[in-house]
């Protein structure tokens, strides 16, 4: 990220820009391996090799390496919120999930009037371009009535290409996803603009059935907005949204681990169906996100979180959640039982390669930017994070290996 977001040095020891990591579980794309090296060479990674610590290297034994997160959607965090268009706030909201691990982050609106939201993606672009955000996700306002979990029913539209354009033209080339229910007047037609326009087209908070949803999918559409959530149930005559995106190869779908808006088993249900390589775990995660219980604003809403639990203050609806991908990334391991591959793939691999991040992020491969996290290899709680090379939290931890 820029300089506004930096960690603290960078990873050295005897040589200024080079080091290791030793002793560590790594998991690598090939699998995960025991006691390898690590080495990081300036903000990249510049070799994985075998063999056990050396003088100066960082001893990490007795922890788990693995890739920084990434969040395809995420509203705010620390007391902050990306649809504020206030850019100290979106700021402070990167820099709290930074601080969980994700090393490269979406921003999120919600639902506004269509200029107070273009504002706001004008002020967003500005930090993707510093290279703070990965992107903008639009979530709203061309979603459903029937579904609009929390966003203000009154200031939701039509899928109009005119307007969904406006949009992704506010954001200056850094629209990365549009959430919007293709059943809306305008709603197939925007999908097949948005695809066109290299934009991916995400399917949320509709009252789609699922022919509709299907005819989305071949219009272009490829990802399904926090599956399960503000969506038709499954019915055993009316499959709805979930099964036509769920049985889908071209769709990746959202899943919230929070123990909150989804049940253990149901995501298990997803997993079993889609595979980790279609499965993007994210926080969806507003404000309150690393803060307290309390009265938060989202958009032009207000929340009240007890007990980590975020809803609407008038009606009650969930809105968004606490979490933090570290979170999750624990969650998914000793709550469901996925593999550490597993996790990997769904809160790294899968989401970086939805947003043609591959080659850069999402891995711990030779030349690709070293963003990473440990976790200790019992519990799985995050004890430090790097992005670029840099230490953002945790670093001073680790010991050097001395010579014997």
């Amino acid at each position: 990220m820029g300089p506004a977001l930096d960690g603290g040095d960078r990873v050295t020891t005897a040589d200024r820009d080079r080091t290791a990591l030793a002793g560590a579980r790594l998991v690598l794309p090939g699998g995960v391996v025991e006691g390898d090296r690590l080495t990081v060479e300036g903000a990249r990674i510049a070799a994985v090799t075998s063999g056990g610590p050396q003088p100066g290297d960082l001893d990490l034994t007795g922890h788990t390496v693995v890739p920084g997160f990434v969040d395809l959607h995420v509203h705010g965090g620390g007391g902050a919120s990306y649809a504020s268009g206030i850019a100290e706030e979106a700021l402070l909201a990167a820099r709290t999930h930074l601080e969980h691990g994700t090393t490269t982050t979406m921003a999120s609106t919600v639902t506004g009037e269509i200029d107070d939201i273009a504002r706001q993606a004008a002020v967003l672009s500005e930090l993707v371009e510093d290279g703070v955000l990965a992107g903008v996700h639009f979530e709203g306002p061309f979603i459903s009535h029937n579904r609009c979990g929390a966003h203000r029913p009154d200031l939701l539209r039509d899928p109009d290409p005119a307007l969904v354009r406006k949009l992704v033209d506010a954001a200056r080339g850094h629209a990365r996803m549009v959430t919007l229910a293709p059943e809306l007047p305008g709603g197939l037609d925007s999908v097949r603009m948005l695809a066109d326009l290299g934009v991916i087209a995400a399917v949320g908070h509709t009252d789609s059935d699922y022919p509709t949803t299907l005819e989305a999918v071949d219009a272009g559409a490829t990802v399904a907005t926090h599956l399960f959530n503000a969506m038709p149930g499954i019915a055993h005559r009316a499959p709805g949204p979930i099964v036509a995106l769920l049985e889908d190869e071209r769709v990746t779908v959202e899943l919230i681990n929070d123990g909150v808006h989804l049940h253990p088993s149901v995501l298990d249900l997803a997993y079993r169906t889609a595979g980790p390589d279609r499965v993007a775990l994210i926080t969806d995660a507003m404000g309150a996100a690393g803060m307290g219980d309390g009265l938060y604003p989202l958009g032009p809403l207000q929340v009240r979180v007890e007990n980590g639990v975020a809803r609407l203050v008038e009606g009650g609806a969930i809105a968004g959640s606490t979490l933090t991908l570290d979170v999750a990334f624990k969650r998914s391991v000793t709550v469901n039982g996925l593999t550490l591959d597993q996790a990997v793939e769904s809160l790294c691999a899968t989401p970086a390669r939805l947003l043609g991040l591959a080659d850069s992020v999402g891995s711990l491969e030779t030349g690709k930017l070293a963003d990473l996290v440990v976790v200790d290899s019992t519990g799985y709680d995050l004890v430090a994070v790097m992005r670029q090379g840099r230490w953002v939290l945790g670093g001073d931890r680790f010991p050097t290996v001395r010579s014997a």
